[in-house]
Order: C-alpha cells, then sequence, then structure tokens
C-alpha cells in the first residue's frame, strides 16, 4: 500500500514522545514493505535510515491550531502521490489531511491519543458552547464521521456513536531491539553512586509526577537509605520546580532533555524505571488514563522493573508483582517503599525479566504496526463490501 501520512506539527527526530510515536509508526509501516510518504516539521538532525520517505512540512507559524490551512498543499501532494490510505495524527484543529482522503478515495485512518470529547470544566468547551453553534464540538464530530477507521489506546475519549468496527484499540509502543536488557553503551551522564539507580524519562509536567521521585528520594534517604538515587531525564515547564525540590538531596541527577537516540544507553544505566503519574493533577484525565505511555513500554523493554501508581488502567499495563511494583498514590510514603522494596537485586531480575517477555510479546512497534496493517485491510475490505 501507498501511504500518506500526515503529522506536520510533530518533530521527527525530535524527543518528544509523539516525535517518537510518528517515527516508530512510518518506519514500521515501511518495514512491512509499504510505500510510506510522512510529513513533519524536520528536526535538527536527518531521520535514521529507512524505506520512510520524509516530507517536511510545518504547521504556519509552528502553530498546530493553524494546521488546517495546509489543506490545500496537502490536497495537492495526494494529488500527484495518489495514496491507498491517509494516515493523520489527531488534533482539535486539524483534519488537513483526513478530508484530503475522502476527496482522493484513500482509506482515511485517524490516530487518537488525545481526548475528542471534552472534560469536565473544560474551558475549551465553555468557549465552543459560548459561540451557540459548537464548531469544534461539531468539527471533531466530524473528523471522526469521515475517518474509515480511528486507532487509540482507549476508546473513551472517542465521542460516543461510534461504530465499533471503525475503532482499533492499540497500544503504543517501543522500539524492543534498541532497547534491550544488557546494553553494554556508555549513557551521557555519570552514574550516581548509589545501589539501586530509579530512572523517570518524560516530560516535566505536574501530571508527569517527576517531583514524586525527587521527594520519595528526599524521604529515603532522611531515614537513611542513601543506597537509592534517581536520574531524571526530560524538559518541560515543571523543570524550574523539579530542580528545586531535588536541590541538596544527594544521589539525585537531572539530565534535561536528551535525543532519543542517547535513551536506550541512559536506561541500561538505571536499575528501575518509574513513573509516577499524578492523574488528579491533569483535568482531561477524568475521562480515564487514557494514555499509551512510551516511557513504561521503553522501561520494560529494557528490561527494567516498572513502579508506577495502581490507578486507572495502569494495572492492565504493568502487573503488580509480575512485571514490576504498583503503589497506592493516596499514601504518602508508598513511592518510597516501592523503591525500597526493589533493592532486591533477585526481584528486580525476576521482574525486569517479565516486563521485556511482556513488551516483545506485547509492546513493540513492530507488533503495532502489524494489527495496524490488519486493521487497515479490513477497513479496505468493509468499503469494498459497502
Amino acid at each position: 500500500m501507498r501511504v500518506l501520512y500526515a503529522a506536520i506539527d510533530q518533530v521527527v527526530p525530535g524527543t518528544k514522545g509523539g516525535s517518537v510515536h510518528v517515527a516508530a509508526v512510518a518506519e514500521g509501516l515501511a518495514a512491512l514493505g509499504h510505500d510510506v510518504f510522512a510529513l513533519v516539521t524536520p528536526g535538527k538532525e536527518r531521520p535514521r535510515a529507512s524505506a520512510v520517505q520524509w516530507i517536511p512540512m510545518r504547521p504556519p507559524l509552528g502553530s498546530s491550531h493553524l494546521r488546517l490551512t495546509r489543506s490545500g498543499a496537502i490536497a495537492d501532494l495526494a494529488a500527484r502521490l495518489r495514496p491507498d490510505v491517509v494516515m493523520e495524527r489527531y488534533h482539535n484543529f486539524g483534519g488537513e489531511a483526513i478530508v484530503t482522503a475522502k476527496a482522493t478515495g484513500a482509506i482515511a485512518v485517524l490516530e487518537v491519543n488525545a481526548p475528542v470529547v471534552d472534560h469536565p470544566g473544560s474551558r475549551k468547551a465553555w468557549l465552543d458552547r459560548a459561540l451557540l453553534v459548537r464548531p469544534m464540538h461539531r468539527w471533531r464530530l466530524r473528523l471522526c464521521s469521515l475517518a474509515d477507521m480511528i486507532v487509540t489506546p482507549n476508546s473513551a475519549i472517542l465521542p460516543p456513536g461510534v461504530p465499533a468496527d471503525r475503532v482499533t484499540v492499540l497500544e503504543w509502543g517501543a522500539d524492543t531491539t534498541r532497547f534491550r536488557p544488557g546494553l553494554d553503551l556508555p549513557a551521557s551522564f555519570a552514574r550516581p553512586a548509589v545501589a539501586l539507580l530509579a530512572v523517570f524519562a518524560g516530560a516535566f509536567r505536574s501530571w508527569h509526577g517527576a517531583i514524586h521521585l525527587v521527594r520519595a528520594i528526599a524521604a529515603l534517604h532522611s531515614r537513611g537509605r542513601t543506597d537509592i538515587g534517581a536520574v531524571l531525564i526530560g524538559d518541560g515547564p515543571e523543570l524550574p520546580r523539579v530542580r528545586e525540590e531535588a536541590s541538596g538531596v544527594p544521589g539525585v541527577l537531572i539530565t534535561g532533555a536528551l535525543p532519543h537516540d542517547a535513551m536506550p544507553a541512559a536506561l541500561a544505566a538505571a536499575d528501575v524505571g518509574v513513573a509516577p503519574f499524578d492523574i488528579g493533577a491533569h483535568a482531561p484525565l477524568a475521562l480515564g488514563f487514557y494514555w499509551s505511555p512510551l516511557k513504561i513500554f521503553e522501561y520494560m523493554a529494557a528490561g527494567l522493573p516498572v513502579v508506577a501508581p495502581a490507578s486507572d488502567r495502569i494495572p492492565s499495563l504493568v502487573a503488580n508483582g509480575r512485571e514490576g511494583v504498583l503503589y497506592d498514590p493516596q499514601h504518602p510514603d508508598a513511592l518510597a517503599a516501592a523503591l525500597e522494596q526493589l533493592t532486591d537485586p533477585r526481584l528486580r531480575a525476576t521482574l525486569g525479566a517479565a516486563a521485556r517477555d511482556r513488551a516483545v510479546r506485547d509492546y513493540s512497534w513492530s507488533a503495532h504496526c502489524r494489527a495496524l496493517e490488519a486493521a487497515i485491510l479490513r477497513a479496505r475490505a468493509r468499503r469494498r463490501t459497502a
């Protein structure tokens, strides 16, 4: 199949989860033998060598809110390429490629990893209602109706009434070839002199909970467990607050953002992967934990036991006592206790091996792309039958 993949607000290569996702899906579909043309904002470096044809296309002024104005350019490109499939990464103000898919007769695939429905108390919903005809709500419903297929990690974020046979529920994934146990590569940081090193990798936003890991390490040190430390990797608006909290806490290292290509070595330098999500700190998560967290899948692929809260659907992603240790986020000392439990190297080895096995089986990008390919073929068959 010839696939046109529109993700123009994602930087490839880049350090953020969206960038990693887009690159992995494009490369995974190309590895299955499809001709993939991916529209992205180009990063500072060249993408990894692959069969993907990367086409630079930025949203105007760098704003994802202006993506729709690229509709004409994408329509012209689609007329030349004549794709069988047009995929678009969903955005509230997007739709530039889905509309083109319908005009060209291509199968329209909408990737949805953010809520299409409004969460309780949404200011966007209030503004939409103030405009009387609710234009944003109507446009989002139209995008879903135009899609032959929607792929999402959680159908709860889709509008009611989307036909079930159009929805494919898939977790995102990890590159289980690049992220694996036993890597002998130098990390881009000097490991703190601790027996157990926990790693946090991701966005420094309140609901990602990096500050909770720093507080747990501080609590452990206050009662003499100076053998436990942490490295925190990433960037975001919470970073200054986390740095301030970590000031004076021995064994805590904050690196800032690292290139994604540096992450396999970074995880190999750690013993435990921590995903201390604070669901209550992000209002849209009142709809449910709709994330498909790349950090968790990459920890597991690297053979690290996962420490995360036993909240919402996280226990379905990581089995407590089998692939990691899940803690009660309502208990103030629970994260520290989970880390202390994992100072047992035999327990870490057992959990880490099981985490790796599950990542390969359930969370690899290759498995994701095979399932995505099968779903697209089903959508094409439905189209022909209809």
